[in-house]
């Protein structure tokens, strides 16, 4: 099962995880403080191994990027390995005169195609090429890898950096004895990116798209599913519109961090061998200074209630599959809990009623899943369930039956069996993803974001032991309905009949 990506995902097992420690024995382990410039800090210690994991989660997503812009917030999840200003260059002074050329050239190029009538070519063509030696320059310029290197050989592991519909993160872990220099590092990059190789880059985006999208049909289904269920709200794209991602500017993107990436809209949990007050010490040391910014403001827009369903066809010669979703509101909403129970009991491995039903028993698919939250959740989305008919069998098959389990749960309540059955699976299937420091950092930097409260860790316990058959029946009533949903599916192409030969 996809769970949705917070409450689900850590709260069910911590009891087990953590020894049964209730949340004032947990509470002991963890210090928490905000700098005066607003950046919230997170130390969980725990002196198991001489390790400690680094979770920078910022606030910001592909849900914000701005209007022709969209992929722009993954862009900084490609920069974070650049480098900064002292690290990652061969000549810094020389390399930002480069970079500021880069740029003016890039100006040229823009306000010469811009032009009515045209330009004149042969200008054109000279700005263009002006632009691709002024790259070339500070291309050769840069130290490449210098700052993954620098880390790697300092003994860290899992240096990554990942970018949602709703957030960025950046994370690895150190050797204890290493700590001071994740805080140089991390500290020297928030406050001031290097856009090195930016074009490079987004060329590697660009081909991102192509693999993911353009040559995937799950991948234009899955889009192709966003489009249509979102009138308003801009979760519509994967990772950014292809016309957009070629026209991105290193400009904007420092316009798009000042912005974002200011302190109070980022969150830092550390977990491992570390000393709390080292932390902070630390803390205030390198990250005090970074000035603070206001608060950048959230969507605003608020998508219209669904009044009719809505379909799409993506034409594809691949295997067949099939997308139901089904209008629902954010996290923050009081049924999220039964969201994710909901979820589990239509999707739990070979316990779940579309395995049991349409894999196993009429064998009408090869594979069935369910999404609690697609794509993101921080704002009203959709709870999608997944088919991959089987040979022989249709989209038409796997819809029809997934919409007479849907009836069932309509009208009769999940029995209690059920309910603990599925309370305890997802219990045992995520406590692998948690015994980590780098599993916990990442969790209670999420709950802190998202729920304003790293403690509902525990508290989504509570919250899904309430959830009760009633509550199951009430939702699957409320929101599983024909005027909410938006079905998406393949198709394969159409052949046009061959005319007769002369």
């Amino acid at each position: 099962m996809i769970r949705s990506p917070f409450r689900l995902t850590l709260a069910l097992c911590l009891t087990t995880l953590l020894h049964a420690q209730n949340l004032k024995d947990f509470e002991k382990r963890v210090t928490e403080f905000t700098l005066d410039n607003g950046m919230h800090f997170i130390v969980l210690e725990r002196h198991d191994a001489p390790v400690v994991s680094f979770h920078a989660h910022v606030d910001v997503g592909g849900v914000n990027d701005p209007g022709g812009q969209t992929g722009m917030a993954h862009m900084f999840e490609h920069m974070i390995g650049k480098g900064t200003a002292t690290v990652g260059t061969k000549n810094w002074p020389e390399e930002e005169k480069a970079l500021k050329a880069v740029e003016t050239a890039y100006d040229r190029v823009e306000e010469l195609q811009r032009r009515k009538p045209a330009a004149d070519p042969a200008a054109l063509e000279q700005s263009q090429a002006a632009l691709k030696a002024a790259i070339e320059r500070a291309n050769s310029l840069v130290e490449p890898n210098a700052y993954v290197r620098v880390i790697e050989e300092n003994g860290a592991v899992g240096f990554n950096a990942g970018t949602g519909p709703d957030s960025t993160v950046y994370f690895y872990s150190l050797p204890a004895n290493r700590t001071e220099l994740w805080y140089l590092l991390a500290s020297d990059w928030i406050r001031r990116p290097i856009y090195r190789e930016f074009y490079k880059e987004r060329d590697v985006v660009r081909e991102e798209r192509r693999m993911r999208v353009e040559s995937s049909p799950q991948g234009k289904l899955m889009e192709a599913m966003m489009t249509t269920a979102f009138a308003a709200l801009p979760y519509r794209t994967l990772i950014g519109w292809a016309s957009d991602i070629e026209r991105l500017r290193a400009k904007d993107a420092d316009a798009f961090h000042r912005k974002y990436y200011v302190p109070g809209n980022i969150t830092i949990a550390i977990a491992g061998d570390i000393d709390p007050a080292e932390a902070k010490r630390l803390a205030a040391k390198y990250f005090a200074s970074i000035p603070a910014g206001p608060l950048p403001e959230g969507i605003q827009t608020v998508e219209p209630k669904q009044e009719g369903e809505k379909r799409a066809a993506v034409e594809t010669a691949a295997q067949p599959f099939l997308l139901i979703g089904y209008q629902r509101p954010s996290q923050r909403d009081k049924d999220d809990a039964v969201f994710d129970v909901l979820a589990a009991i239509l999707s739990s491995g070979r316990t779940g009623l579309l395995y049991k039903e349409l894999v196993r028993d009429k064998k009408i698919s090869l594979g069935a899943d369910v999404a609690a939250s697609f794509p993101g959740s921080k704002y009203s989305s959709e709870f999608v369930m997944i088919s991959v008919p089987g040979v022989g069998h249709t989209v038409e098959e796997n819809e029809k039956a997934i919409y007479e389990i849907i009836e069932r749960l309509q009208k009769e309540k999940v029995d209690e069996e059920t309910l603990a059955r599925v309370k305890t699976k997802v219990r045992a299937s995520v406590i692998r993803q948690l015994a980590s420091n780098s599993g916990l950092a990442s969790q209670m930097a999420s709950f802190h974001v998202n729920y304003g409260n790293w403690r509902v860790l525990f508290t989504g316990i509570d919250d899904i032991a309430k959830v009760t058959a009633d509550d199951v029946l009430r939702v699957a009533r409320e929101y599983l309905k024909p005027a909410t949903r938006t079905v998406a599916f393949t198709v394969a192409p159409k052949t046009e009949p061959m005319g007769e030969q002369k």
